[in-house]
């Protein structure tokens, strides 16, 4: 995607000089663009869990370049592995990410060849996934001409939560990808940003996508999306995943399961737009055994934003001594999912459904 004009990925190696890593520092988006270079593999870990990286995919890619790291800083992969792995619990792309590092690299024992493997592989890596969000955003097209046509033309109006975008992948992003080819083909749309409290990843990052862009769209309050849905002034919802059972259950960021309850109540389409890569083959049940991570309470009694003098600044919401719970995600079950969009198609959310795109998996 561009900014500014110029194109982006959201990570890459530094053209020079493969010793380092570069990406743009999400947390101070949409009011400064920075690039930050991650030059070891604690680099990549501090930069998954503090969130300047975040979003499902590319929190994995990022991993995947931390192993390299940990190559070129002659680490024990394995620690390097664990290190990873234990920087964000719920995305499971994560793990999928390490494991196929460690995997590459087996039975090599020399240092440049490791090391060399695991750069080539991160790039396969990257590569796959701009490809696949690329995909999504072809078969998620299809639904939103079929909206479009049935309204005659008029504005196909999509709500959508959190950050599914181009920042959450390397390119075109999962949920907004069917928006951006929707867009460029020249159908009407118009996009409900939820703001995504606590850390507004809608607001501050949804938003400057669309705005660099030129998507329409409306920023709201979590709160908003059921009243526009009981008026009719929402067609579909599409979110995104940042893990999928094989039951066809999503864990999304927190707020995402009410708004499917929402749009079930509605009859509104909700669709989860789900790389592969984030589907975990070997759970059934989402409810209770995807991992929920529980992140800092000052996420919820701080927020950051853009102070007159043009300076970011943080502020307290909250009394000093009052306690939060911040949860970063839920689970959506599947019977309140209309359709799946995966690089391979469109699917029901369930177990036949999803094998059926996916028959080597059975």
């Amino acid at each position: 995607m561009k900014v500014n004009g110029q194109h982006y990925h959201t990570i890459w190696v530094k053209e020079g000089d493969d010793s380092i890593v570069q990406t743009i520092d999400q947390r101070v988006l949409p009011h400064q663009f920075e690039i930050v270079d991650l030059k070891t593999s604690d680099d990549a870990v501090h930069a998954i869990k503090d969130m300047m990286v975040r979003g499902a995919p590319l929190i994995g890619v990022t991993a995947a370049y931390g192993m390299y790291l940990a190559g070129l800083g002659n680490e024990n992969l394995q620690e390097a592995a664990q290190k990873l792995n234990a920087s964000r619990p719920t995305a499971v792309n994560l793990s999928w990410a390490v494991n196929a590092q460690l995997a590459a690299v087996q039975g090599l024992s020399d240092r440049g060849a490791v090391i060399a493997k695991l750069l080539e592989n991160a790039h396969r890596i990257r590569t796959e996934d701009i490809e696949i969000s690329k995909q999504i955003g072809e078969h998620g097209l299809a639904l939103i001409e079929a909206m479009s046509q049935y309204k005659s033309n008029e504005t196909v109006n999509i709500l959508t939560h959190c950050n599914a975008g181009w920042l959450a992948t390397i390119d075109w992003g999962t949920a907004t990808s069917p928006i951006y080819h929707a867009f460029d083909k020249g159908i009407s749309v118009h996009v409900w940003v939820d703001e995504t409290r606590p850390r507004n990843q809608g607001a501050n990052l949804t938003a400057f996508e669309f705005n660099q862009h030129g998507v329409p769209h409306t920023v709201i309050s979590d709160n908003t999306g059921g009243h526009l849905m009981q008026h009719g002034m929402v067609d579909m919802a599409i979110v995104g995943t940042d893990r999928t059972t094989i039951h066809g259950d999503v864990a999304n960021k927190i707020g995402t399961y009410l708004k499917a309850l929402a749009a079930y109540d509605n009859n509104i389409p909700f669709y989860v737009a789900v790389p592969s890569t984030t589907i975990d083959w070997h759970i059934k049940d989402g409810l209770n055994e995807i991992p929920i991570e529980k992140r800092s309470e000052d996420e919820v009694k701080y927020i950051q934003g853009k102070a007159d003098n043009g300076q970011l600044m943080k502020v307290l919401l909250t009394p000093e001594t009052s306690n939060a719970l911040n949860y970063g995600f839920d689970v959506t079950p599947a019977r309140l999912v209309t359709g799946l969009i995966t690089e391979r198609g469109i699917c029901n959310a369930s177990e036949e459904g999803i094998l059926q795109l996916f028959p080597e998996k059975r």
